[in-house]
Formats: structure tokens, sequence, C-alpha cells
């Protein structure tokens, strides 16, 4: 769980998984999150490399002492983040979920979906929900009207969400390859990658996609909080969570 980001456009302040949601910060909802799941066996989550101390009393301080969570220091991005975290898990597992803390209320169901299908023998899997909105393709211009290219098949898109599931020796594969990449000078023509399935995908592996969940949505800015409070809310109310 990559965790060390500052989420600037969620406004001043701490850093993003350290936003309280309910009075809990966003990392503990997704911590407890994943270990809901019977899949789970092993969190680890990257946090600010001056926050580590802060971020273990921070999970043993709410009920977490008890799960098996490794807390390490996390990089200057979330790539290098997700590295450093594969680095800490035991040689043993075979499958790695990596999971954003800012998607503090994904429901189990989706937790045991990405894995069971990693299990199933898939490479690579990603949760992921229909598109609502048309969408256009444009031409970026800063400060004017942005030309528009083309309209895509809404029925061919999806918005994809966390955790995502892989056989851990592709992950580390891919995280190798991108890191050379990186060593070389030769990431910079390439398009961004803002996912581990992205990477993945950019050297020639299968990615699939299982039904994502709405109440998985990322918390990026104030009023996907405002959303997330009622979401909680209602669990809340109905003794679901």
């Amino acid at each position: 769980m990559p965790a060390a980001g500052r989420g600037e456009r969620l406004g001043p302040g701490a850093p993003k998984a350290l936003r309280e949601l309910g009075g809990v910060p966003l990392l503990v909802h997704a911590v407890r999150a994943l270990t809901r799941s019977r899949a789970v066996g092993l969190v680890v989550v990257a946090a600010p490399a001056d926050g580590v101390a802060e971020v273990v009393a921070l999970l043993d301080g709410h009920g977490l002492e008890g799960k098996d969570i490794r807390v390490v220091a996390g990089g200057a991005t979330r790539q290098e983040s997700v590295r450093l975290g594969l680095a800490a898990i035991p040689a043993e597992v075979g499958i790695v979920l990596v999971h954003d803390a800012a998607r503090p209320l994904v429901p189990v169901e989706v937790v045991d979906a990405v894995a069971s299908a990693v299990r199933a023998g898939a490479e690579a899997v990603v949760p992921a929900v229909p598109l609502a909105d048309t969408v256009k393709r444009v031409e970026p211009v800063r400060g004017g009207p942005e030309p528009v290219l083309d309209t895509p098949d809404r029925a061919t898109l999806r918005a994809v969400q966390t955790p995502q599931g892989f056989r851990r020796e592709a992950l580390a594969e891919v995280h190798a390859k991108a890191l050379a990449e990186e060593s070389a000078g030769d990431a910079g023509a390439l398009p961004p990658v803002t996912d581990d399935a992205g990477l993945v995908e950019r050297f020639g592996g299968r990615v699939v996609v299982v039904p994502g969940h709405e109440e998985a949505f990322k918390v990026t800015r104030p009023l996907d909080l405002v959303l997330a409070e009622a979401v909680l809310a209602r669990r809340r109310a109905a003794d679901a969570y």
C-alpha cells in the first residue's frame, strides 16, 4: 500500500493518507478494508520516509496491532514506493495486491474478486467500473479552449480502481524493467504510467478486468471527502462498518 504521497489536490495539511474520515485516518480505513479479506495475510505500508514511526504508532493505536502489518519507508514517487514495499514481502508470497491508501472504502468483495482472479491464473487483474459520462479525447491547451480530437465509445471504457492484483514475479519483473529505463534515461520518452497494471501493459503483459464497486472511489479532492463521509455514515447506520 503506497501511502507516502502528499496529496496536494486535497488541500494543505497532513499527507493525504493521514487525513481523517469519520475521525479515523484514510490509511487506517484502507488497511482495515484489506484485512477484512481472508485472502490477505500481510499488509505492507510504504509510509513517508520521515513518518514511519508515526504510521506504526497510528496503526497500533487503531486496533490493528494484532494484524500482520509492516511499515517501510516509501519513495519519492508512487512507483518507487511500490517497489520498496514489494521488497519487504517474504519470498514465499506468490500473489501481491497493490492498493491505494486513498481508496478507504473498498468493499471486501472487490478485494476477494481480485485475489481470486490472480489465483485462477491471471497475470494481472484490475477492478473497474463502467463510465457514466461521455468522454472526449482532447488536445491539451493551457489556459484556453481545448480542441476535441474524438469521442471514444464509452462501452469499451472502464474507470480502474484498486486493489490491483498480480503474480508476484510478474510485478517484480516490470518494476525492475521500469527502474532500468529510469537509470538509462529512457523513461521520459514514454507516456507516463499511473498504475502498476500500466507497467504490465507497457512491457507486454496481459491485464484483465473484474467488476469494481462505486464505493471504491479515490479520495483526491475535498468533495470526495464529503462523499466518503456520507458513505461511511450510511454504513455505520446499517452496522456494516
